[in-house]
């Protein structure tokens, strides 16, 4: 015969073979433990996810075959899945046997996507390894038994192991290698099954209707299918005279069978995981070397391939133009890393999920640029703009400006829209509807923030903070330079755009920007009019607004090309965003749990003004009142009647907290948490002892963005002020002035926790960085060595100049 089918529903504890038993104690631990066991000293355990903690999808898996996805996003919905596993990925590094621990996680995640109800199918290599290793082992067995008994053991260390055949190999090791399979599929509650192919089998209409009839039984009972290359009989490669069409294909190594396998069962998707990170424009390495995100039928000629493998037959080559052959098929591809130890554990999860993750194939090639293409030409025009004169990046702020008032019924109209589709579909609450509308008085504040910012811009980039006479003729300055590329994502707050656009302009920074869709057609004529107004020093990439369906997470991977990330909206989004970022840092706060104390020394008719604007003047920002911390010796006073009276007038819902609640009969509600931001009119009440007790419960509680205090004591007052650690700290006066606007900076791109870099309200100050510039006369450190003739100075110098010469 020339495949063969082996179907197996559980394994036999008899198996008989050494390596079924240990298969079995391989299994029986893995599954009682969360990290795999080190099973060989050639190979480090590894973490992976099991599969009981990953939830299951929701969404609708049947979809009518014919057409690859055109998105990543679109892959959740793939029903039929086949999953490629290079012979890299299941080889050790030493080509001698398997790489346990990385097969292990990958079974695993086939058998979390087959217990979601789709049908996988894994096509393997890895038999020639196995059986390798298996026949070394016998080899080097018998020769000893040999020496010992004919030379004696002086001779046991001349032994060497003769080349072995690839297909005596691989009729050695297919049995141990789908035992090993079984075993680990059991552990899933998931039977496994074993065919065997060879070329001959495809090009045979009787055999090839048989293979198909079987998958797809197979399948039907729940079963995985492990599939392979016969590669005991298969004979050797041939030239290469494949792929002339979509019905050709010879199966020559295991990437053709996968696309052939694919194509026939009409699979959804193809998963390809090999040793590198996915398709690289040039071999990967060199030192340009870009990987490719989305590969398209006609960009094999931008293209530069390197050689195959360690292991296997085939290479990236092979395995691009088998992709392209199942992508005409109607599959889609991606091709990704299997072998790193850092994402092997979710490779497959993740690529099904939509992430960002390998090389993604698709026949639709998008209208505008790549997201990655985007940030290079906003850092390339980013260059541009920071070599601009401080008065040429005035004048595109100004421009800005009075685009931002000229057009306002353009921009109020698009605005519209956006309010109407939210409306309608009833998915933001009445806050972030106030958040996404715009109103001529915003637009004229607008207007006002980006002329304050426009005026600050004459003294920022190249501005000389220190300068140090290093030695005679040696002058060392630093002076401020900007960032680099700065990503800012934002949730309905379309007035984010222009403010933020403004102060990287005025910093020289180049900027991508992520709105959120509710504010799509508002954001799509903000960007328009900030490119009108750079393009007249001619640096209108230098902002560019991110339109394609690129996840948050996704963005937060460019490591490479971003180097800030900067979170407007919840603190949902900006907790996913600090745990999404990958090597770049992101500026922000993830909470807003502000503070009020009010203090026994208090005056009633400040109290009453500033609890009623910290709360109830805007709930939903991000510096209004959470908190009201009341000293106890008020409790029974007139004035917090006076302040439960004003709350329950402007339909404040409270909150008690336990000492609050404590001191009352009847109470409201008892607070679930004294960390809530509630983002509404709705507020926690607790009793403090003192003041000193205030800064202990907001150094516990609160999220170190803005506090006050109430009183008429000034020693009081600045001793809150001067203990209490939190980015903004205010006396008898509101926290909704934690503004970048209400603090003259014009504008803010947001307020940051951080205690490193900016701290507060984040304008213009706080997206420059600094450089060092040494100006000498051919000086060198030996020059100031024992036998040098020069001397260090280190003399400070006046700064006279306020922008470096």
């Amino acid at each position: 015969m020339l495949y063969s089918f082996a179907l197996s529903c559980k394994l036999k504890a008899a198996a008989g073979s050494l390596q079924s038993r240990f298969c079995l104690r391989f299994a029986r631990a893995a599954s009682q433990t969360k990290y795999l066991p080190v099973i060989s000293s050639s190979f480090k355990s590894t973490a992976v996810r099991h599969w009981s903690n990953i939830p299951f999808i929701t969404v609708p898996l049947s979809r009518t075959h014919g057409k690859s996805f055109v998105h990543r996003s679109e892959l959740k919905h793939a029903k039929r899945i086949v999953v490629k596993l290079g012979s890299a990925v299941v080889t050790r590094g030493d080509e001698c046997g398997l790489a346990l621990g990385r097969l292990a996680s990958i079974v695993e995640q086939v058998s979390v996507l087959q217990n979601q109800g789709r049908e996988m199918m894994i096509v393997t290599s890895g038999a020639v390894a196995f059986g390798k290793q298996r026949l070394r082992h016998e080899i080097l067995l018998s020769q000893s038994v040999r020496q010992a008994l004919h030379s004696g053991q002086n001779h046991l260390k001349e032994m060497s192991v003769p080349v072995l055949e690839a297909r005596a190999c691989a009729a050695a090791g297919q049995s141990g290698l789908m035992a090993l399979y079984e075993a680990m599929f059991t552990q899933y509650s998931i039977c496994a099954a074993q065919i065997l192919v060879t070329n001959l089998d495809f090009h045979d209409d009787q055999k090839r209707r048989n293979l198909n009839s079987t998958l797809h039984e197979l399948l039907r009972m729940n079963i995985v299918p492990i599939i392979n290359t016969n590669d005991a009989v298969v004979p050797p490669p041939e030239p290469n005279s494949d792929l002339q069409g979509v019905n050709v294909i010879s199966i020559k190594d295991n990437d053709s069978l996968a696309a052939r396998l694919a194509v026939e069962m009409k699979a959804d998707l193809l998963i390809a995981l090999s040793d590198v990170e996915g398709l690289y424009d040039l071999p990967p390495e060199s030192d340009d070397a870009k990987l490719i995100d989305i590969f398209y039928p006609g960009d094999q000629q931008s293209i530069t391939f390197g050689t195959k493998s360690r292991v296997g037959i085939g290479g990236m080559e092979a395995k691009v133009k088998s992709a392209l052959w199942a992508l005409q098929g109607g599959t889609s591809v991606v091709i990704a890393n299997g072998t790193d130890p850092k994402v092997t554990g979710h490779v497959i999860t993740d690529i099904v999920e939509g992430k960002k993750v390998g090389t993604f194939f698709s026949e639709v090639k998008p209208a505008g640029p790549t997201v990655e293409q985007q940030a290079e030409m906003a850092r390339s025009r980013g260059r541009t703009l920071s070599s601009l004169l401080p008065q040429q990046r005035a004048e595109i702020i100004c421009q800005l400006a009075d685009l931002l008032t000229d057009q306002r019924e353009d921009i109020l109209a698009a605005n519209k829209k956006d309010l109407e589709v939210a409306i309608s579909g009833g998915r933001l609450s009445q806050p972030l509807l106030k958040r996404l509308s715009l109103s001529p008085s915003k637009l004229n504040s607008l207007s006002i923030g980006l002329r304050q910012i426009a005026v600050s811009s004459q003294d920022s980039v190249g501005r000389v903070i220190r300068r140090t006479r290093i030695a005679n003729n040696l002058e060392l300055e630093q002076i401020t330079v900007p960032i680099g590329v700065l990503l800012v994502i934002f949730e309905s707050r379309p007035d984010c755009l222009p403010q933020v656009s403004a102060l990287a302009i005025a910093s020289g920074n180049a900027l991508l920007l992520k709105g959120g869709k509710e504010a799509s057609n508002t954001n799509q004529i903000l960007h328009r009019l900030t490119q009108e107004a750079l393009s007249i020093h001619g640096v209108k990439d230098a902002v560019q607004l991110v339109s394609t369906r690129e996840e948050v997470e996704d963005l937060c991977r460019l490591n490479q090309l971003i180097d800030l990330i900067i979170p407007r909206g919840s603190s949902h989004l900006v907790r996913d965003i600090q745990r999404a970022a990958k090597g770049i840092p992101v500026l922000g706060h993830s909470e807003g749990v502000c503070h009020v104390y009010i203090d026994q020394e208090a005056s009633i008719e400040k109290v009453i003004k500033i609890i009623r604007d910290s709360k109830c003047e805007y709930p939903a920002a991000c510096n209004a009142m959470e908190t009201l911390l009341v000293h106890r010796d008020l409790l029974r006073s007139p004035l917090f009647d006076q302040i439960i009276d004003m709350l329950r007038v402007e339909r404040v819902k409270i909150h008690a907290g336990p000492k609050f609640a404590s001191y009352l009969t009847f109470s409201p509600s008892e607070v679930k948490s004294l960390r809530t931001e509630y983002g509404d009119l709705e507020c926690c009440i607790e009793v403090v002892d003192s003041m000193q007790d205030a800064i202990d419960h907001i150094h516990k509680y609160g999220s170190s963005h803005t506090d006050v205090i109430v009183t008429e004591n000034e020693e009081t007052a600045e001793y809150f002020l001067q203990h209490l650690d939190s980015a903004c700290v205010f006396w008898n006066s509101s926290s909704r002035f934690s503004d970048g606007y209400r603090f003259g900076l014009g504008a803010e791109v947001g307020i940051s926790t951080a205690r490193i870099h900016a701290r507060g309200p984040v304008g213009l100050e706080g997206l420059l960085t600094t450089k060092w510039v040494l100006r000498g006369d051919g000086h060198t450190v030996a020059d100031f060595s024992e036998q040098g003739s020069m001397k260090y100075l280190h003399e400070n110098i006046a700064v006279t100049h306020r922008t470096s010469s």
